[in-house]
């Protein structure tokens, strides 16, 4: 009797790479997006892009190859056509008589092996390997799509200079000729970006250079130096593609650009600020998938993920999420969204502006300009009859009070704060303006949440002599790292030599309770309120951020940086 095949996710769960929670939760995410399950591991970031090929690799007995580890150019490479090689992500390794091996990323390609072997009119033996490490290759030895940022650098350099050395009677036909450099520089600006999982992109004039920077996983990594000569072009040129008024310069402006990377169509938030050197300009990359993680990738303890399910599932009250802009407070909300979004439910929401879009929720765009406020929509949205809604931000007492109102009359409701921490956001509604006791009898709870870089898989190895002096500032005993071990990230390619990929969330959950409830009645001072929600079970951010270092997730210096930055040492 044949033996049957293991599937991907059994082999995952048996490595122990994935829960079985989390396989059903790629199962259901590759179901509605009409994706293999593999796909959405990686897409949820569930597991890497390596563990699931190595996956797929056992599951039908082939080789697996790091290509990390054999960078020599291939015998074989002008076997196969450039374009296919380009276009199919196939790497021709050694040919042995009239057998072929063949690196492929997708084993069930059927169609691209029968083509291959028409083509060739040769046997084929498939190795496997990642796309984008195979792409990387590709780069690397053909050139990938023809050109590099450093090259179109290079190339604006010399037309710079050339046009230095120019007449004056010949600057229009030159500034011509430079036309074509520029516009291909911010493609691949742009899409080099997309393609190191860059949040935004940071032009910025300085007096002698234009300066470029990608925020990758929340910090900010130079990528290169533009030629000062150079400024207007490429401003002018972003200007150009994202509907921005070319001849206003004094005023800040706002844009969007819609571009096509590779198969996936980006939205780009796009914002103009005068500044003294130039315009300084920063494109938000919108990723429809960066918002679409499953509450099990937000990076909950255990604990918290059973009380925020809980939480997410009352019939009224109000859920506030607090943090800094850039905490993932939206993706937080997000997530709770999906997870409640079905057809027995009316889900309605109130942004400002709306980001991303969302089969099955109505959401509405703030528009400040013609009387759209947060308010107006709020009171309007009570009479469509919602179950759930969602306020993009509370900003003031009347949006409160409206938010307030909807919890009251049974409907639930889920809004941001700019607080430091969780308790603090109860003081902050009463200090609005809105009667303590609405507060203390609409909140159902309050979660402060900060985002930390998580270590890359592929380098991730045991910190032999971790930093004392930053254990101690953390809190962490010799008691706490009883049975654990501190990791750090060597660097790697994967994650561009910086030890981090990725991102996840530290959190603290107060959940009202009578004692609570009456401390918020009496404007009880914050302190009293942190005292009462740890007592009854709350863990703050740096316990939890404490929990992630022992569990390999981050480092401490990671959970140093965030804390420091945040001031949140200093609270016990």
């Amino acid at each position: 009797m044949a033996r049957r095949r293991k599937k991907l996710g059994e082999i995952l769960v048996g490595w122990k790479v994935i829960s079985p929670d989390a396989l059903k939760e790629a199962i259901a995410y590759s179901s509605e997006h009409g994706q293999r399950v593999g796909e959405s591991l990686v897409e949820l970031e569930l597991a890497s892009e390596e563990e699931v090929t190595k996956a797929l690799a056992a599951q039908f007995d082939l080789e697996y190859v790091d290509l990390d580890k054999n960078v020599q150019v291939p015998a074989a490479l002008n076997l196969v056509p450039e374009k296919i090689i380009k276009d199919e992500k196939v790497l021709p390794m050694e040919k042995v008589d009239n057998r072929l091996k063949i690196i492929i990323c997708d084993p069930l390609d059927l169609e691209l092996l029968d083509k291959l072997r028409f083509l060739l009119n040769m046997e084929l033996e498939c190795a496997l390997a990642p796309r984008s490490k195979i792409q990387r290759f590709i780069d690397h030895f053909l050139g990938g799509v023809g050109t590099s940022v450093d090259d179109a650098i290079e190339e604006m350099d010399r037309d710079a200079d050339l046009m230095a050395r120019e007449q004056e009677a010949h600057k229009k036909a030159l500034e011509a000729e430079e036309e074509a450099p520029v516009i291909k520089l911010i493609n691949l600006l742009i899409s080099e970006a997309v393609r190191m999982r860059a949040s935004d992109i940071h032009i910025e004039p300085m007096s002698n250079r234009v300066r470029v920077r990608y925020r990758i996983d929340g910090v900010c990594l130079e990528r290169d130096n533009i030629p000062k000569s150079m400024q207007g072009a490429v401003i002018a040129r972003l200007k150009i593609i994202s509907g921005i008024d070319i001849a206003e310069k004094r005023l800040p402006q706002d844009g969007r650009i819609k571009m096509k990377i590779g198969k996936s169509g980006i939205d780009f938030r796009v914002s103009s600020l005068p500044a003294y050197h130039g315009e300084s300009i920063v494109l938000r990359i919108l990723r429809p998938d960066s918002v679409k993680v499953g509450i099990t990738g937000l990076g909950f303890e255990q604990d918290d993920y059973e009380r925020f399910q809980s939480i997410i599932r009352a019939p009224n009250g109000i859920f506030l999420v607090t943090g800094p802009t850039g905490s993932g407070k939206t993706t937080t909300l997000y997530a709770a969204l999906q997870e409640l979004n079905r057809p027995d439910r009316k889900i309605i929401t109130a942004e400002d502006p709306v980001e991303y879009n969302f089969t099955g929720m109505n959401q509405c765009q703030v528009k400040e300009e013609i009387g759209l406020s947060f308010a107006r929509i709020l009171r309007a949205m009570l009479r469509q009859a919602p179950n759930i809604i969602l306020v993009g931000e509370i900003r003031d007492r009347e949006v409160g009070e409206v938010a307030v109102q909807a919890a009251l009359t049974g409907h639930l409701v889920f809004s941001t704060l700019h607080t430091n921490d969780a308790p603090s956001a109860v003081a902050r509604l009463i200090d609005m303006g809105i009667k303590p006791f609405l507060v203390a009898s609409s909140i159902q709870a309050v979660m402060a949440q900060r985002l930390i870089r998580v270590i890359c898989h592929e380098c991730k190895e045991i910190d032999p002599a971790p930093d004392r002096s930053v254990l101690r500032m953390l809190g962490i005993t010799d008691e706490d790292l009883e049975g654990h071990h501190v990791y750090l990230g060597k660097g790697c390619n994967r994650c561009g030599g910086t030890g981090y990929r990725g991102r996840q969330g530290i959190f603290e959950m107060l959940e009202m309770n009578n004692e609570i409830r009456e401390l918020a009645f009496n404007r009880a001072p914050t302190n009293l309120l942190r005292r009462a929600a740890i007592a009854s079970g709350m863990r703050n951010l740096l316990e939890d951020g404490k929990l992630k270092i022992l569990r390999g997730v981050t480092t401490p210096k990671e959970l140093a940086r965030i804390t420091q930055m945040e001031g949140l040492l200093a609270e016990e």
